[in-house]
């Protein structure tokens, strides 16, 4: 059904985004009251669309919402194929080069029983899953359960009353303009949302959950840092696939983001993990601070498969899939938190505020010991719909609601733990920071800037000749827009990519885009393919002028991701 055709719109509870967090946060809500009316608004053509991570689950926060939330869950068709594959063999790697790998899964295991900050990488007994197939089935279970879920409804922002300081709704995004903006025969205007409580979950870097943060004098005491995730599907050999193992996981640091003395120094790694049905998923995740000019992740990731590690288990395999997306690694400080006026240390700095609380990766609950976020963004989902259940009558209160369970919950446990692994490295290198980092808590905190301040006209070198097929990776991603519409993205001032960003970083947008957006025409730089759009906002965040802007496109478009 078409949101436009509900009776009305004014809803109890509106959740934005049917990811992870936003269904979670709808099926706890659901499970908690049988009669709330709750909605939740996708931007892309289906639920798992947009919805990419490596993964590896802790299933703890998932199987007890949805214990409690339907019973029966795990006869539903491929609920078990989606949660099915426990890890069995963990292996944690230091590639020194593109030959030389040292197994240090025992470290990482010592480092474990001792209680460690490196042990957390440990994935004994966690579940390797396709986050756009599990976020498929909780989209199932919470229609199953009378949720309303709307896909194809881009929100361009927040209703927000200055007046009262409140949120009352979003406005979605208009539909059927043509590329100069003027409305054509099919033209449908972006409709207002009202709703009493609003659920933020839209992923990382979030269109509205900023929006929000702006209007409602949100506020972080680190700017939020990211790193960029490469991630493709390789269906390979049954022997190779034999040989890899069917429950395995592998994770990497240094070659060939980092190595220590000489370099480069990048933050990240590398991982592949077992899909099942001969498939195995490799990616390399990189961090966005990165300081090289002529810097692609995707080819990291081309040199990263290239090493014997990795070469022997995927080599002649077909890519099936590929996607990119972003992760929020700003950790505890980053979290976008309303500071109450006159705070004295009672009174509690939410994570959201008065009726809009913010979940998941959009706020940025991700914990860089076990570079894992997807069971927090469950969890706060689920605490959040209990909290919007408990306010019904009295939304104002969901925000602190809301907060207090946080604060009580392992997920800020986590978040506080991890609070300084990411600004240590960034400031003392990888070769310092890593070691400094398992007594990262006795420091204070440490200030970290975007990443887009990052970038210099140093040069990275990479070991494969040759340029990264963007458009096959586009098309891997399928990745689809409605070519007449009005570009998504912009440049704010085109003369500073002429005369500043040229000369220092050779217009280094045309280079990291994954999706081949960016072309030089003429003198300019401009947004030339904005349907190839992959949705990643790597743009936005790393044009080292700050000069890019990524908005909401019309609903249906961008990536149609299946497995990933």
């Amino acid at each position: 059904m078409d949101i436009k055709e509900k009776d009305n719109t004014h809803i109890s509870i509106l959740v934005v985004g049917a990811g992870p967090a936003g269904l979670a946060s709808a099926i706890a809500a659901r499970s908690a009251n049988k009669d709330a009316e709750i909605v939740v608004l996708e931007k892309g053509e289906s639920v798992g669309n947009h919805n990419l991570s490596g993964a590896v689950l802790e299933t703890a926060s998932l199987i007890r919402l949805l214990d409690e939330a339907r019973p029966d869950w795990k006869t539903i068709k491929g609920a078990d194929s989606v949660l099915g594959r426990v890890v069995k063999e963990d292996d944690v790697h230091f590639l020194l080069g593109k030959e030389l790998a040292v197994n240090i899964s025992f470290l990482m295991k010592i480092c474990k029983k001792l209680g460690l900050s490196f042990g957390e990488i440990c994935n004994d007994g966690n579940t390797i899953v396709s986050t756009s197939r599990l976020t498929r089935l909780l989209g199932e279970i919470a229609l199953s359960l009378g949720i309303e879920i709307y896909t194809g409804f881009g929100v361009k922002e927040i209703l927000y009353d200055q007046d009262n300081r409140k949120a009352h709704g979003v406005k979605l995004v208009e539909q059927g303009l043509d590329k100069e903006g003027d409305p054509q025969p099919n033209y449908i205007e972006g409709e207002a949302i009202t709703a009493d409580i609003i659920i933020l979950a839209e992923g990382t870097d979030g269109l509205v959950t900023e929006d929000f943060a702006v209007k409602a004098g949100l506020s972080r005491k680190n700017d939020q840092v990211f790193s960029v995730g490469v991630k493709e599907i390789i269906r390979v050999s049954k022997q190779q696939y034999a040989l890899f193992g069917d429950n395995r996981v592998v994770h990497t640091m240094g070659y060939p983001l980092w190595l220590p003395i000489f370099g480069p120094a990048i933050f990240g790694g590398g991982f592949a993990y077992s899909c099942g049905e001969n498939k195995i998923a490799v990616g390399i995740i990189s961090g966005a601070d990165w300081k090289y000019y002529n810097f692609n992740p995707q080819k990291a990731l081309r040199d990263f498969k290239q090493h014997t590690l990795i070469k022997e288990f995927i080599d002649g395999g077909e890519i099936i899939e590929a996607g990119v997306k972003m992760i929020p690694e700003g950790g505890y400080y980053a979290v976008p938190r309303y500071l109450q006026p006159g705070t004295d240390g009672k009174k509690m700095n939410t994570v959201g505020y008065k009726n809009v609380m913010i979940v998941g990766d959009s706020a940025g609950f991700v914990n860089m010991n076990k570079i894992k976020g997807l069971h927090n963004a469950i969890e706060s989902g689920a605490l959040a719909g209990n909290a919007a259940i408990k306010c019904l009558k009295d939304p104002e209160k969901a925000a602190d609601e809301y907060t207090g369970r946080l604060e009580s919950n392992f997920v800020m446990d986590e978040m506080k733990s991890a609070r300084n692994l990411r600004a240590i490295v960034a400031r003392f290198g990888q070769a310092i920071g890593f070691p400094l980092s398992l007594f990262g808590n006795l420091f204070p905190r440490f200030a970290m800037e975007a990443d887009y301040k990052a970038m210099t006209s140093r040069k990275f070198t990479f070991d494969t000749p040759g340029e990264f097929d963007k458009a096959t990776f586009v098309a891997l991603a399928g990745t689809e827009h409605r070519e007449e519409q009005p570009s998504h993205l912009s440049i704010s001032d085109p003369d500073l990519c002429i005369n500043k960003c040229d000369p220092l970083f050779h217009r280094a947008c045309i280079t990291f885009c994954p999706a081949g957006v960016y072309e030089k025409i003429g003198i300019e730089t401009r947004p030339a393919n904005p349907s190839n759009c992959v949705h990643c906002k790597t743009c936005q965040r790393k044009c080292p002028f700050d000069n890019i802007r990524w908005t909401v496109p019309e609903g249906n478009g961008g990536p149609r991701y299946k497995q990933m």
